[in-house]
């Protein structure tokens, strides 16, 4: 099977290359640049052209990419994801030394992750770092590229109820091994050569454990993809690819990628902010549009919240809802909620369903088992600060929120396939 320049491969690449938020936004803007898209800052007055392609960061971990008609347009086709995974972040002061024996990080849980999936993995470091040069505050990219820590299980010897279910303390159990030798400064130390100043140059960081296995294809006809960070850096690839390979002909299109998903998108960079009403506000008025034009363009706009999905679980069928069990390679899941979990409505699902039929690509339809809350997504916040018709999608995968996740190998080139002809509408 043909595998080094399909859709798959090209995700798989992004995710290797994307360990923090902060690099999923590095790899978007490298995207986009190539492509001929503009730079933006909040900072400064904006001027837009019909028929150009721009883009604009907040924080170095969100990142809106849009495409303007050459033509009048009549709305915005917004598609929405996120860059965070659950991780562990590396809190300041980190070392941590027992006797003369070890040097660990201490650490503290980001979003809701699978604890069990971290052990007895390789890991290493990535994220920001904020450093004092020439009287200013410079931020820098880190990605310490090797394998440097483990978080080790306690062996079965020692505990004979391993494997009859654990309740974990992060800040017991899961402080990554650095080095069995006790330095109080090791993990400074290394930073320090990192980034190339010294630790009294360090302001500030923001940097999370990832696990170093990169993403490969596995299944008898490599038809699954394993990888980290597929919720949500599958959907965040997707839409940027589309939005890149897209001609927008009557909407403004607009790809989103959000960041702090995994912690309830409560921040200035999240989907529960005024980055993206405030984006297509300046996009409105810079078009010699008015408040009431922005209202208008709102009610004629459609909005996709692309965060993956729940497939049916080979070893546990039973947690799926009985009549929706989506499956992977299936297509887009269409993702409904009776407690407004998600934002599909009934007339939201009938569009994202006419969308994938005249695409021609498959969609499917989740919701919970009934006796199962379930969790949530960023459409519900964007909607609260823009009134705009929004469907939560998602493509199906198993394991979700574990270091390494399971997906369809097909199922990223449908949704590319659907997002392009939703943008070129």
């Amino acid at each position: 099977m043909e595998k080094s320049n399909d859709t798959a491969q090209e995700l798989l690449s992004f995710i290797d290359h994307a360990p923090s938020p902060y690099h999923v936004v590095d790899q978007a803007k490298g995207m986009l640049e190539a492509a001929g898209f503009e730079k933006l800052s909040e900072k400064s007055s904006w001027k837009i052209e019909k028929g150009k392609s721009y883009y604009v960061s907040r924080q170095g971990s969100a990142v809106i990419a849009f495409r303007v008609p050459k033509s009048t347009y009549k709305g915005f086709h917004l598609v929405a994801s996120h860059s965070d995974s659950p991780v562990f972040k590396v809190k300041t002061n980190p070392e941590m030394t027992l006797g003369n024996l070890y040097t660990k990080l201490n650490v503290e849980r980001y979003g809701g992750m699978i604890l069990s999936t971290w052990f007895d993995r390789p890991l290493s470091v990535a994220g920001k770092v904020y450093l004092e040069e020439n009287g200013n505050i410079v931020k820098k990219l880190v990605n310490i590229d090797r394998d440097l820590m483990v978080i080790p299980s306690l062996a079965i010897h020692m505990n004979r109820d391993a494997n009859n279910g654990m309740k974990f303390s992060v800040q017991k159990d899961l402080c990554p091994l650095l080095s069995a030798a006790a330095d109080n400064e090791a993990f400074t130390k290394l930073l320090e050569e990192e980034v190339g100043a010294k630790k009294e140059n360090i302001l500030g960081y923001d940097l999370n454990l990832y696990t170093r296995q990169p993403g490969t294809r596995i299944g008898i006809n490599e038809e699954l993809l394993l990888s980290p960070r597929l919720d949500d850096q599958e959907c965040a690839f997707g839409s940027l690819k589309a939005v890149i390979e897209s001609e927008p002909e009557e909407y403004v299109s607009l790809c989103a990628v959000f960041d702090n998903e995994e912690v309830g998108s409560m921040s200035p960079q999240g989907a529960d902010s005024d980055f993206l009403k405030d984006t297509v506000k300046r996009v409105v008025y810079c078009l010699g549009g008015s408040e009431a034009s922005y209202m208008e363009a709102m009610a004629n706009s459609f909005m996709i919240s692309a965060d993956n999905a729940h497939a049916v679980h080979p070893n546990s069928p039973e947690k799926a809802d009985p009549t929706n069990r989506p499956a992977m390679n299936a297509g887009i899941v269409i993702k409904y909620s009776a407690a407004q979990k998600y934002t599909t409505s009934a007339y939201a699902g009938s569009v994202m369903k006419k969308l994938c039929r005249e695409a021609g690509v498959p969609c499917q339809v989740f919701h919970n088992h009934s006796d199962s809350m379930g969790g949530g997504t960023l459409g519900k916040y964007s909607a609260t600060h823009m009134s705009v018709t929004t469907v939560d999608i998602g493509l199906a995968q198993l394991a979700m929120h574990s270091a390494v996740e399971t997906a369809g190998a097909e199922d990223i080139a449908y949704l590319v396939k659907a997002l392009r002809y939703f943008y070129s509408a």
